[in-house]
């Protein structure tokens, strides 16, 4: 490594260091003692000054008056001057008495506050600053083609000391991580020094390896743990409930109120900047949880409200092969072993012959770590390029998580289930959160069968589907098994149920009766189309908001909400 790194690392401001790199501020000097008289002054020099000017004013204005009272003494002789000699040295002893005016607490908050902003600047060597809507990756190499070198990210703000600069990237220290950051994305010099005075803020700074996030202010439960902070990291405290700090955490997912135990050997309270966040996915994989457990089936396995198997009534989830989830308890009921799961928004019992733990569970989650980008406002527009420039399509729905394909600094792009249309999101105002580590068990509640026939066909036309979730997709294909497409899918789906219909999406789409969404029922089709309006996508509606379909070659057949992407039509294909 060379001299300029090693240098880099010692966070102390060097007299070398360049006159234009240092925070300027008034000059503040320490309180001092008068050698003179017994008061003591406090504050800068200039703050003192002006006291003096003030009880020097007073004793003038005593010397006026005393000098005043032997002149009227010598012209109308109504007082003797001794007597007007004796109240004048009243006045002036009183003026003596005058107690120096006291700096006020506001004054003393920003004398203090410039302190230690100045001490925490002076531990950058050579300081910048992020300067872009979103936030930009730090990488091991400097290759942003390549997502597998994302080893951190730096949201808006975030600061760094430059090791080496090498044009168009730069290597960088942040957060406890050295990587590679875009250089066009990053302010330095006096614009980052003036920058980072504006937003030095009051943070807590991690300091053991991993603790929990939770979504309540309280310890010793497992289910309301919603993410991870790690050493190094930084929170902006927005209130704190003794040790508990509710903090602003962009990447948790599932909860509003995200609060950090700052008990003894978790964090440290001080005025500092943001700098990186660990996104190294291997790490993350393994620390997602504390206690993993990974799906170890072909397709998926049901998660139930109670470990029981008599009724498909109980069912509230889907975890599907590869899947994450912590372990909560361990029950035995009905001959079998239970895990009690707690994976993404859906908690429940799954039978443990279809599950694994411990090394065989980390193992998987080396191997099937992802990055998913779920969207957190309402109708995302999704464009066929990183740029406001480019067209819109089509909208991502708010809650939904998509598997990501690509990062560019404040875009991600993300897979759609198009082969016509690459499709780009912003992340620009939190509208992205960027998940790292093992997919999750996704929400299904089947159908309730009633007593009337259509109703229970339906039922069972969709939970016939849904025991293909997790199979490949094949372009061209019809296997359930073995891997079919998206028209595929329902054209096989529905034949098993005596349905016949046509074989792409775009006819299928006239087969049938057209429907409004408030209409949907299960069974249901509903379609999608690319950025020239051309259908080129189908699923199955399979109630509770979610359609199940032969997605693309990396997602498999997969359940999503019905409106992940915008419909274009819906139709009743079943005659009922």
């Amino acid at each position: 490594m060379s001299e300029r790194r090693k240098q880099a690392r010692k966070p102390v401001l060097r007299e070398e260091t360049p006159e234009e790199n240092r925070i300027q501020w008034e000059d503040v000097t320490e309180p001092k003692e008068e050698e003179h008289g017994p008061v003591s002054w406090a504050g800068s020099d200039a703050e003192i000054t002006s006291r003096k000017k003030v009880i020097m004013a007073c004793a003038a204005a005593a010397c006026v008056v005393l000098i005043t009272g032997i002149i009227l003494v010598a012209v109308n002789g109504k007082k003797t001057a001794p007597a007007v000699m004796e109240e004048a040295a009243e006045t002036i002893a009183s003026v003596q008495e005058i107690e120096p005016p006291t700096l006020a607490e506001e004054e003393l908050a920003a004398i203090e506050f410039q302190k230690q902003a100045e001490k925490e600047l002076a531990t950058y060597q050579d300081l910048g600053l992020v300067n872009t809507e979103g936030f930009i990756n730090m990488r091991s190499a400097p290759d942003a083609n390549d997502m597998t070198n994302i080893i951190g990210l730096l949201n808006d703000k975030a600061a760094f000391d430059v090791l080496e600069d090498q044009g168009e990237w730069l290597y960088v220290s942040s957060g406890g991580l050295e990587g590679y950051i875009a250089s066009r994305y990053v302010l330095r010099g006096q614009e980052a020094m003036d920058a980072a005075a504006e937003n030095l803020r009051e943070r807590a700074v991690i300091t053991a390896q991993v603790l929990n996030i939770r979504s309540a202010p309280s310890d010793g439960n497992a289910e309301n743990v919603c993410g991870k902070a790690r050493c190094g990291e930084r929170y902006v405290i927005k209130e704190m409930k003794g040790d508990w700090a509710l903090v602003d955490c962009r990447h948790v997912v599932g909860t509003d109120t995200p609060y950090i135990n700052l008990g003894p050997g978790n964090a440290e309270i001080r005025l500092c900047l943001d700098e990186a966040r660990n996104r190294d996915m291997r790490e993350l994989a393994l620390t997602q949880f504390n206690q993993l457990v990974v799906c170890n089936t072909s397709g998926f396995v049901n998660v139930r409200k109670t470990p029981d198997t008599s009724s498909l009534d109980n069912v509230c989830g889907k975890f599907m092969n590869g899947n994450g989830a912590e372990l909560l308890d361990t029950t035995e009921a009905g001959g079998k072993t239970w895990y009690k799961i707690k994976s993404g928004n859906v908690t429940g019992y799954v039978a443990s012959e279809y599950c694994v733990t411990g090394k065989s569970a980390r193992d998987i989650a080396l191997e099937k770590a992802s990055l998913t980008a779920r969207i957190n406002t309402d109708h995302l527009n999704v464009r066929t390029g990183p740029s406001k420039e480019n067209t819109v399509w089509t909208q991502a729905t708010s809650g939904q998580s998509y598997n990501v394909l690509s990062q560019l600094d404040g875009w991600v792009e993300i897979d759609m289930d198009s082969d016509d249309d690459r499709a780009f999101v912003s992340t620009k105002d939190n509208y992205v959160t960027l998940t790292y580590g093992l997919a999750e068990a996704v929400e299904y509640f089947p159908a309730k069968e009633a007593a009337y026939k259509s109703a229970k066909r339906r039922n069972q036309i969709v939970n016939y589907a849904c025991q293909f979730v997790g199979n490949p997709y094949v372009w061209g294909g019809t296997s359930l098994t073995n891997g079919c497409d998206c028209s595929g899918f329902v054209q096989s789906v529905l034949k098993h149920f005596g349905v016949t219909i046509e074989r792409s999406s775009q006819y299928q789409a006239k087969c049938g009766v057209g429907i409004k969404s408030d209409k949907m029922r299960p069974g249901d089709l509903v379609f999608y189309a690319n950025s020239s309006g051309t259908i080129n996508h189908v699923g199955m509606y399979i109630g509770n908001g979610q359609v199940v379909n032969a997605a693309s070659t990396r997602a498999g057949i997969k359940i999503y909400r019905w409106n992940y992407r915008t419909p274009v039509a819906i139709r009743n294909v079943l005659g009922d």
